[in-house]
């Protein structure tokens, strides 16, 4: 969470410095918002499931991360705060900032897919299952990005996600165990 705050304020920076939100098309949350979360999130539960299980099928190949359990309530505070604004910082710079300046000088499937391989070998630290289920859910949000221009929900669901996987990952060691 250190660096997301900082990394967040200097994507929205950068979009500022251009035009306003408005004219970028980023309104308050919205009931269009909450339809884009209501489809992202169970798409990306599935996308993350399915690799979780593909990832048993193989042996000696673990999608699973050693992680430690927050102890008291401000660690779960972190935790929470921590997968909203990486969320948010992600979806930011590659479905909006990154989407929509390449849209300027490629095609649309061309910034499409640019978006998605960044996205991706972004989780490159998260191994192979990390890169082929980041690619999945990029190319998810992207679609629910240009179907809906809801920058909210899909930040929302991200970070639900993030969120999701955390704590199964704490509680269970694996989905499939």
């Amino acid at each position: 969470m250190v660096y997301n705050i900082p990394a967040l304020a200097l994507v929205w920076y950068l979009l500022l410095t251009h035009k306003p939100l408005r004219k970028w098309g980023i309104r308050k949350p919205g009931l269009r918002d909450v339809k884009t979360f209501v489809l992202a999130f169970p798409g990306l539960f599935v996308i993350g499931l399915g690799f979780s299980l593909l990832s048993t099928l193989v042996p000696g190949v673990s999608a699973v991360a050693e992680l430690e359990a927050p102890t008291g309530p401000i660690p779960w505070i972190a935790l929470a705060l921590s997968c909203l604004s990486t969320g948010y910082l992600e979806e930011s710079f590659f479905r909006f900032y990154l989407f929509r300046k390449l849209e300027n000088t490629l095609p649309l499937w061309a910034s499409f897919f640019m978006g998605v391989i960044l996205f991706s070998f972004c989780h490159f630290y998260e191994g192979l299952w990390g890169i082929l289920n980041a690619a999945a859910a990029g190319i998810l949000l992207s679609i629910l990005f240009i179907r809906f221009k809801s920058l909210h929900g899909i930040a929302w669901a991200h970070g639900a996600y993030n969120a999701f996987v955390y704590i199964m990952t704490l509680f269970n060691g694996s989905l499939f165990k």
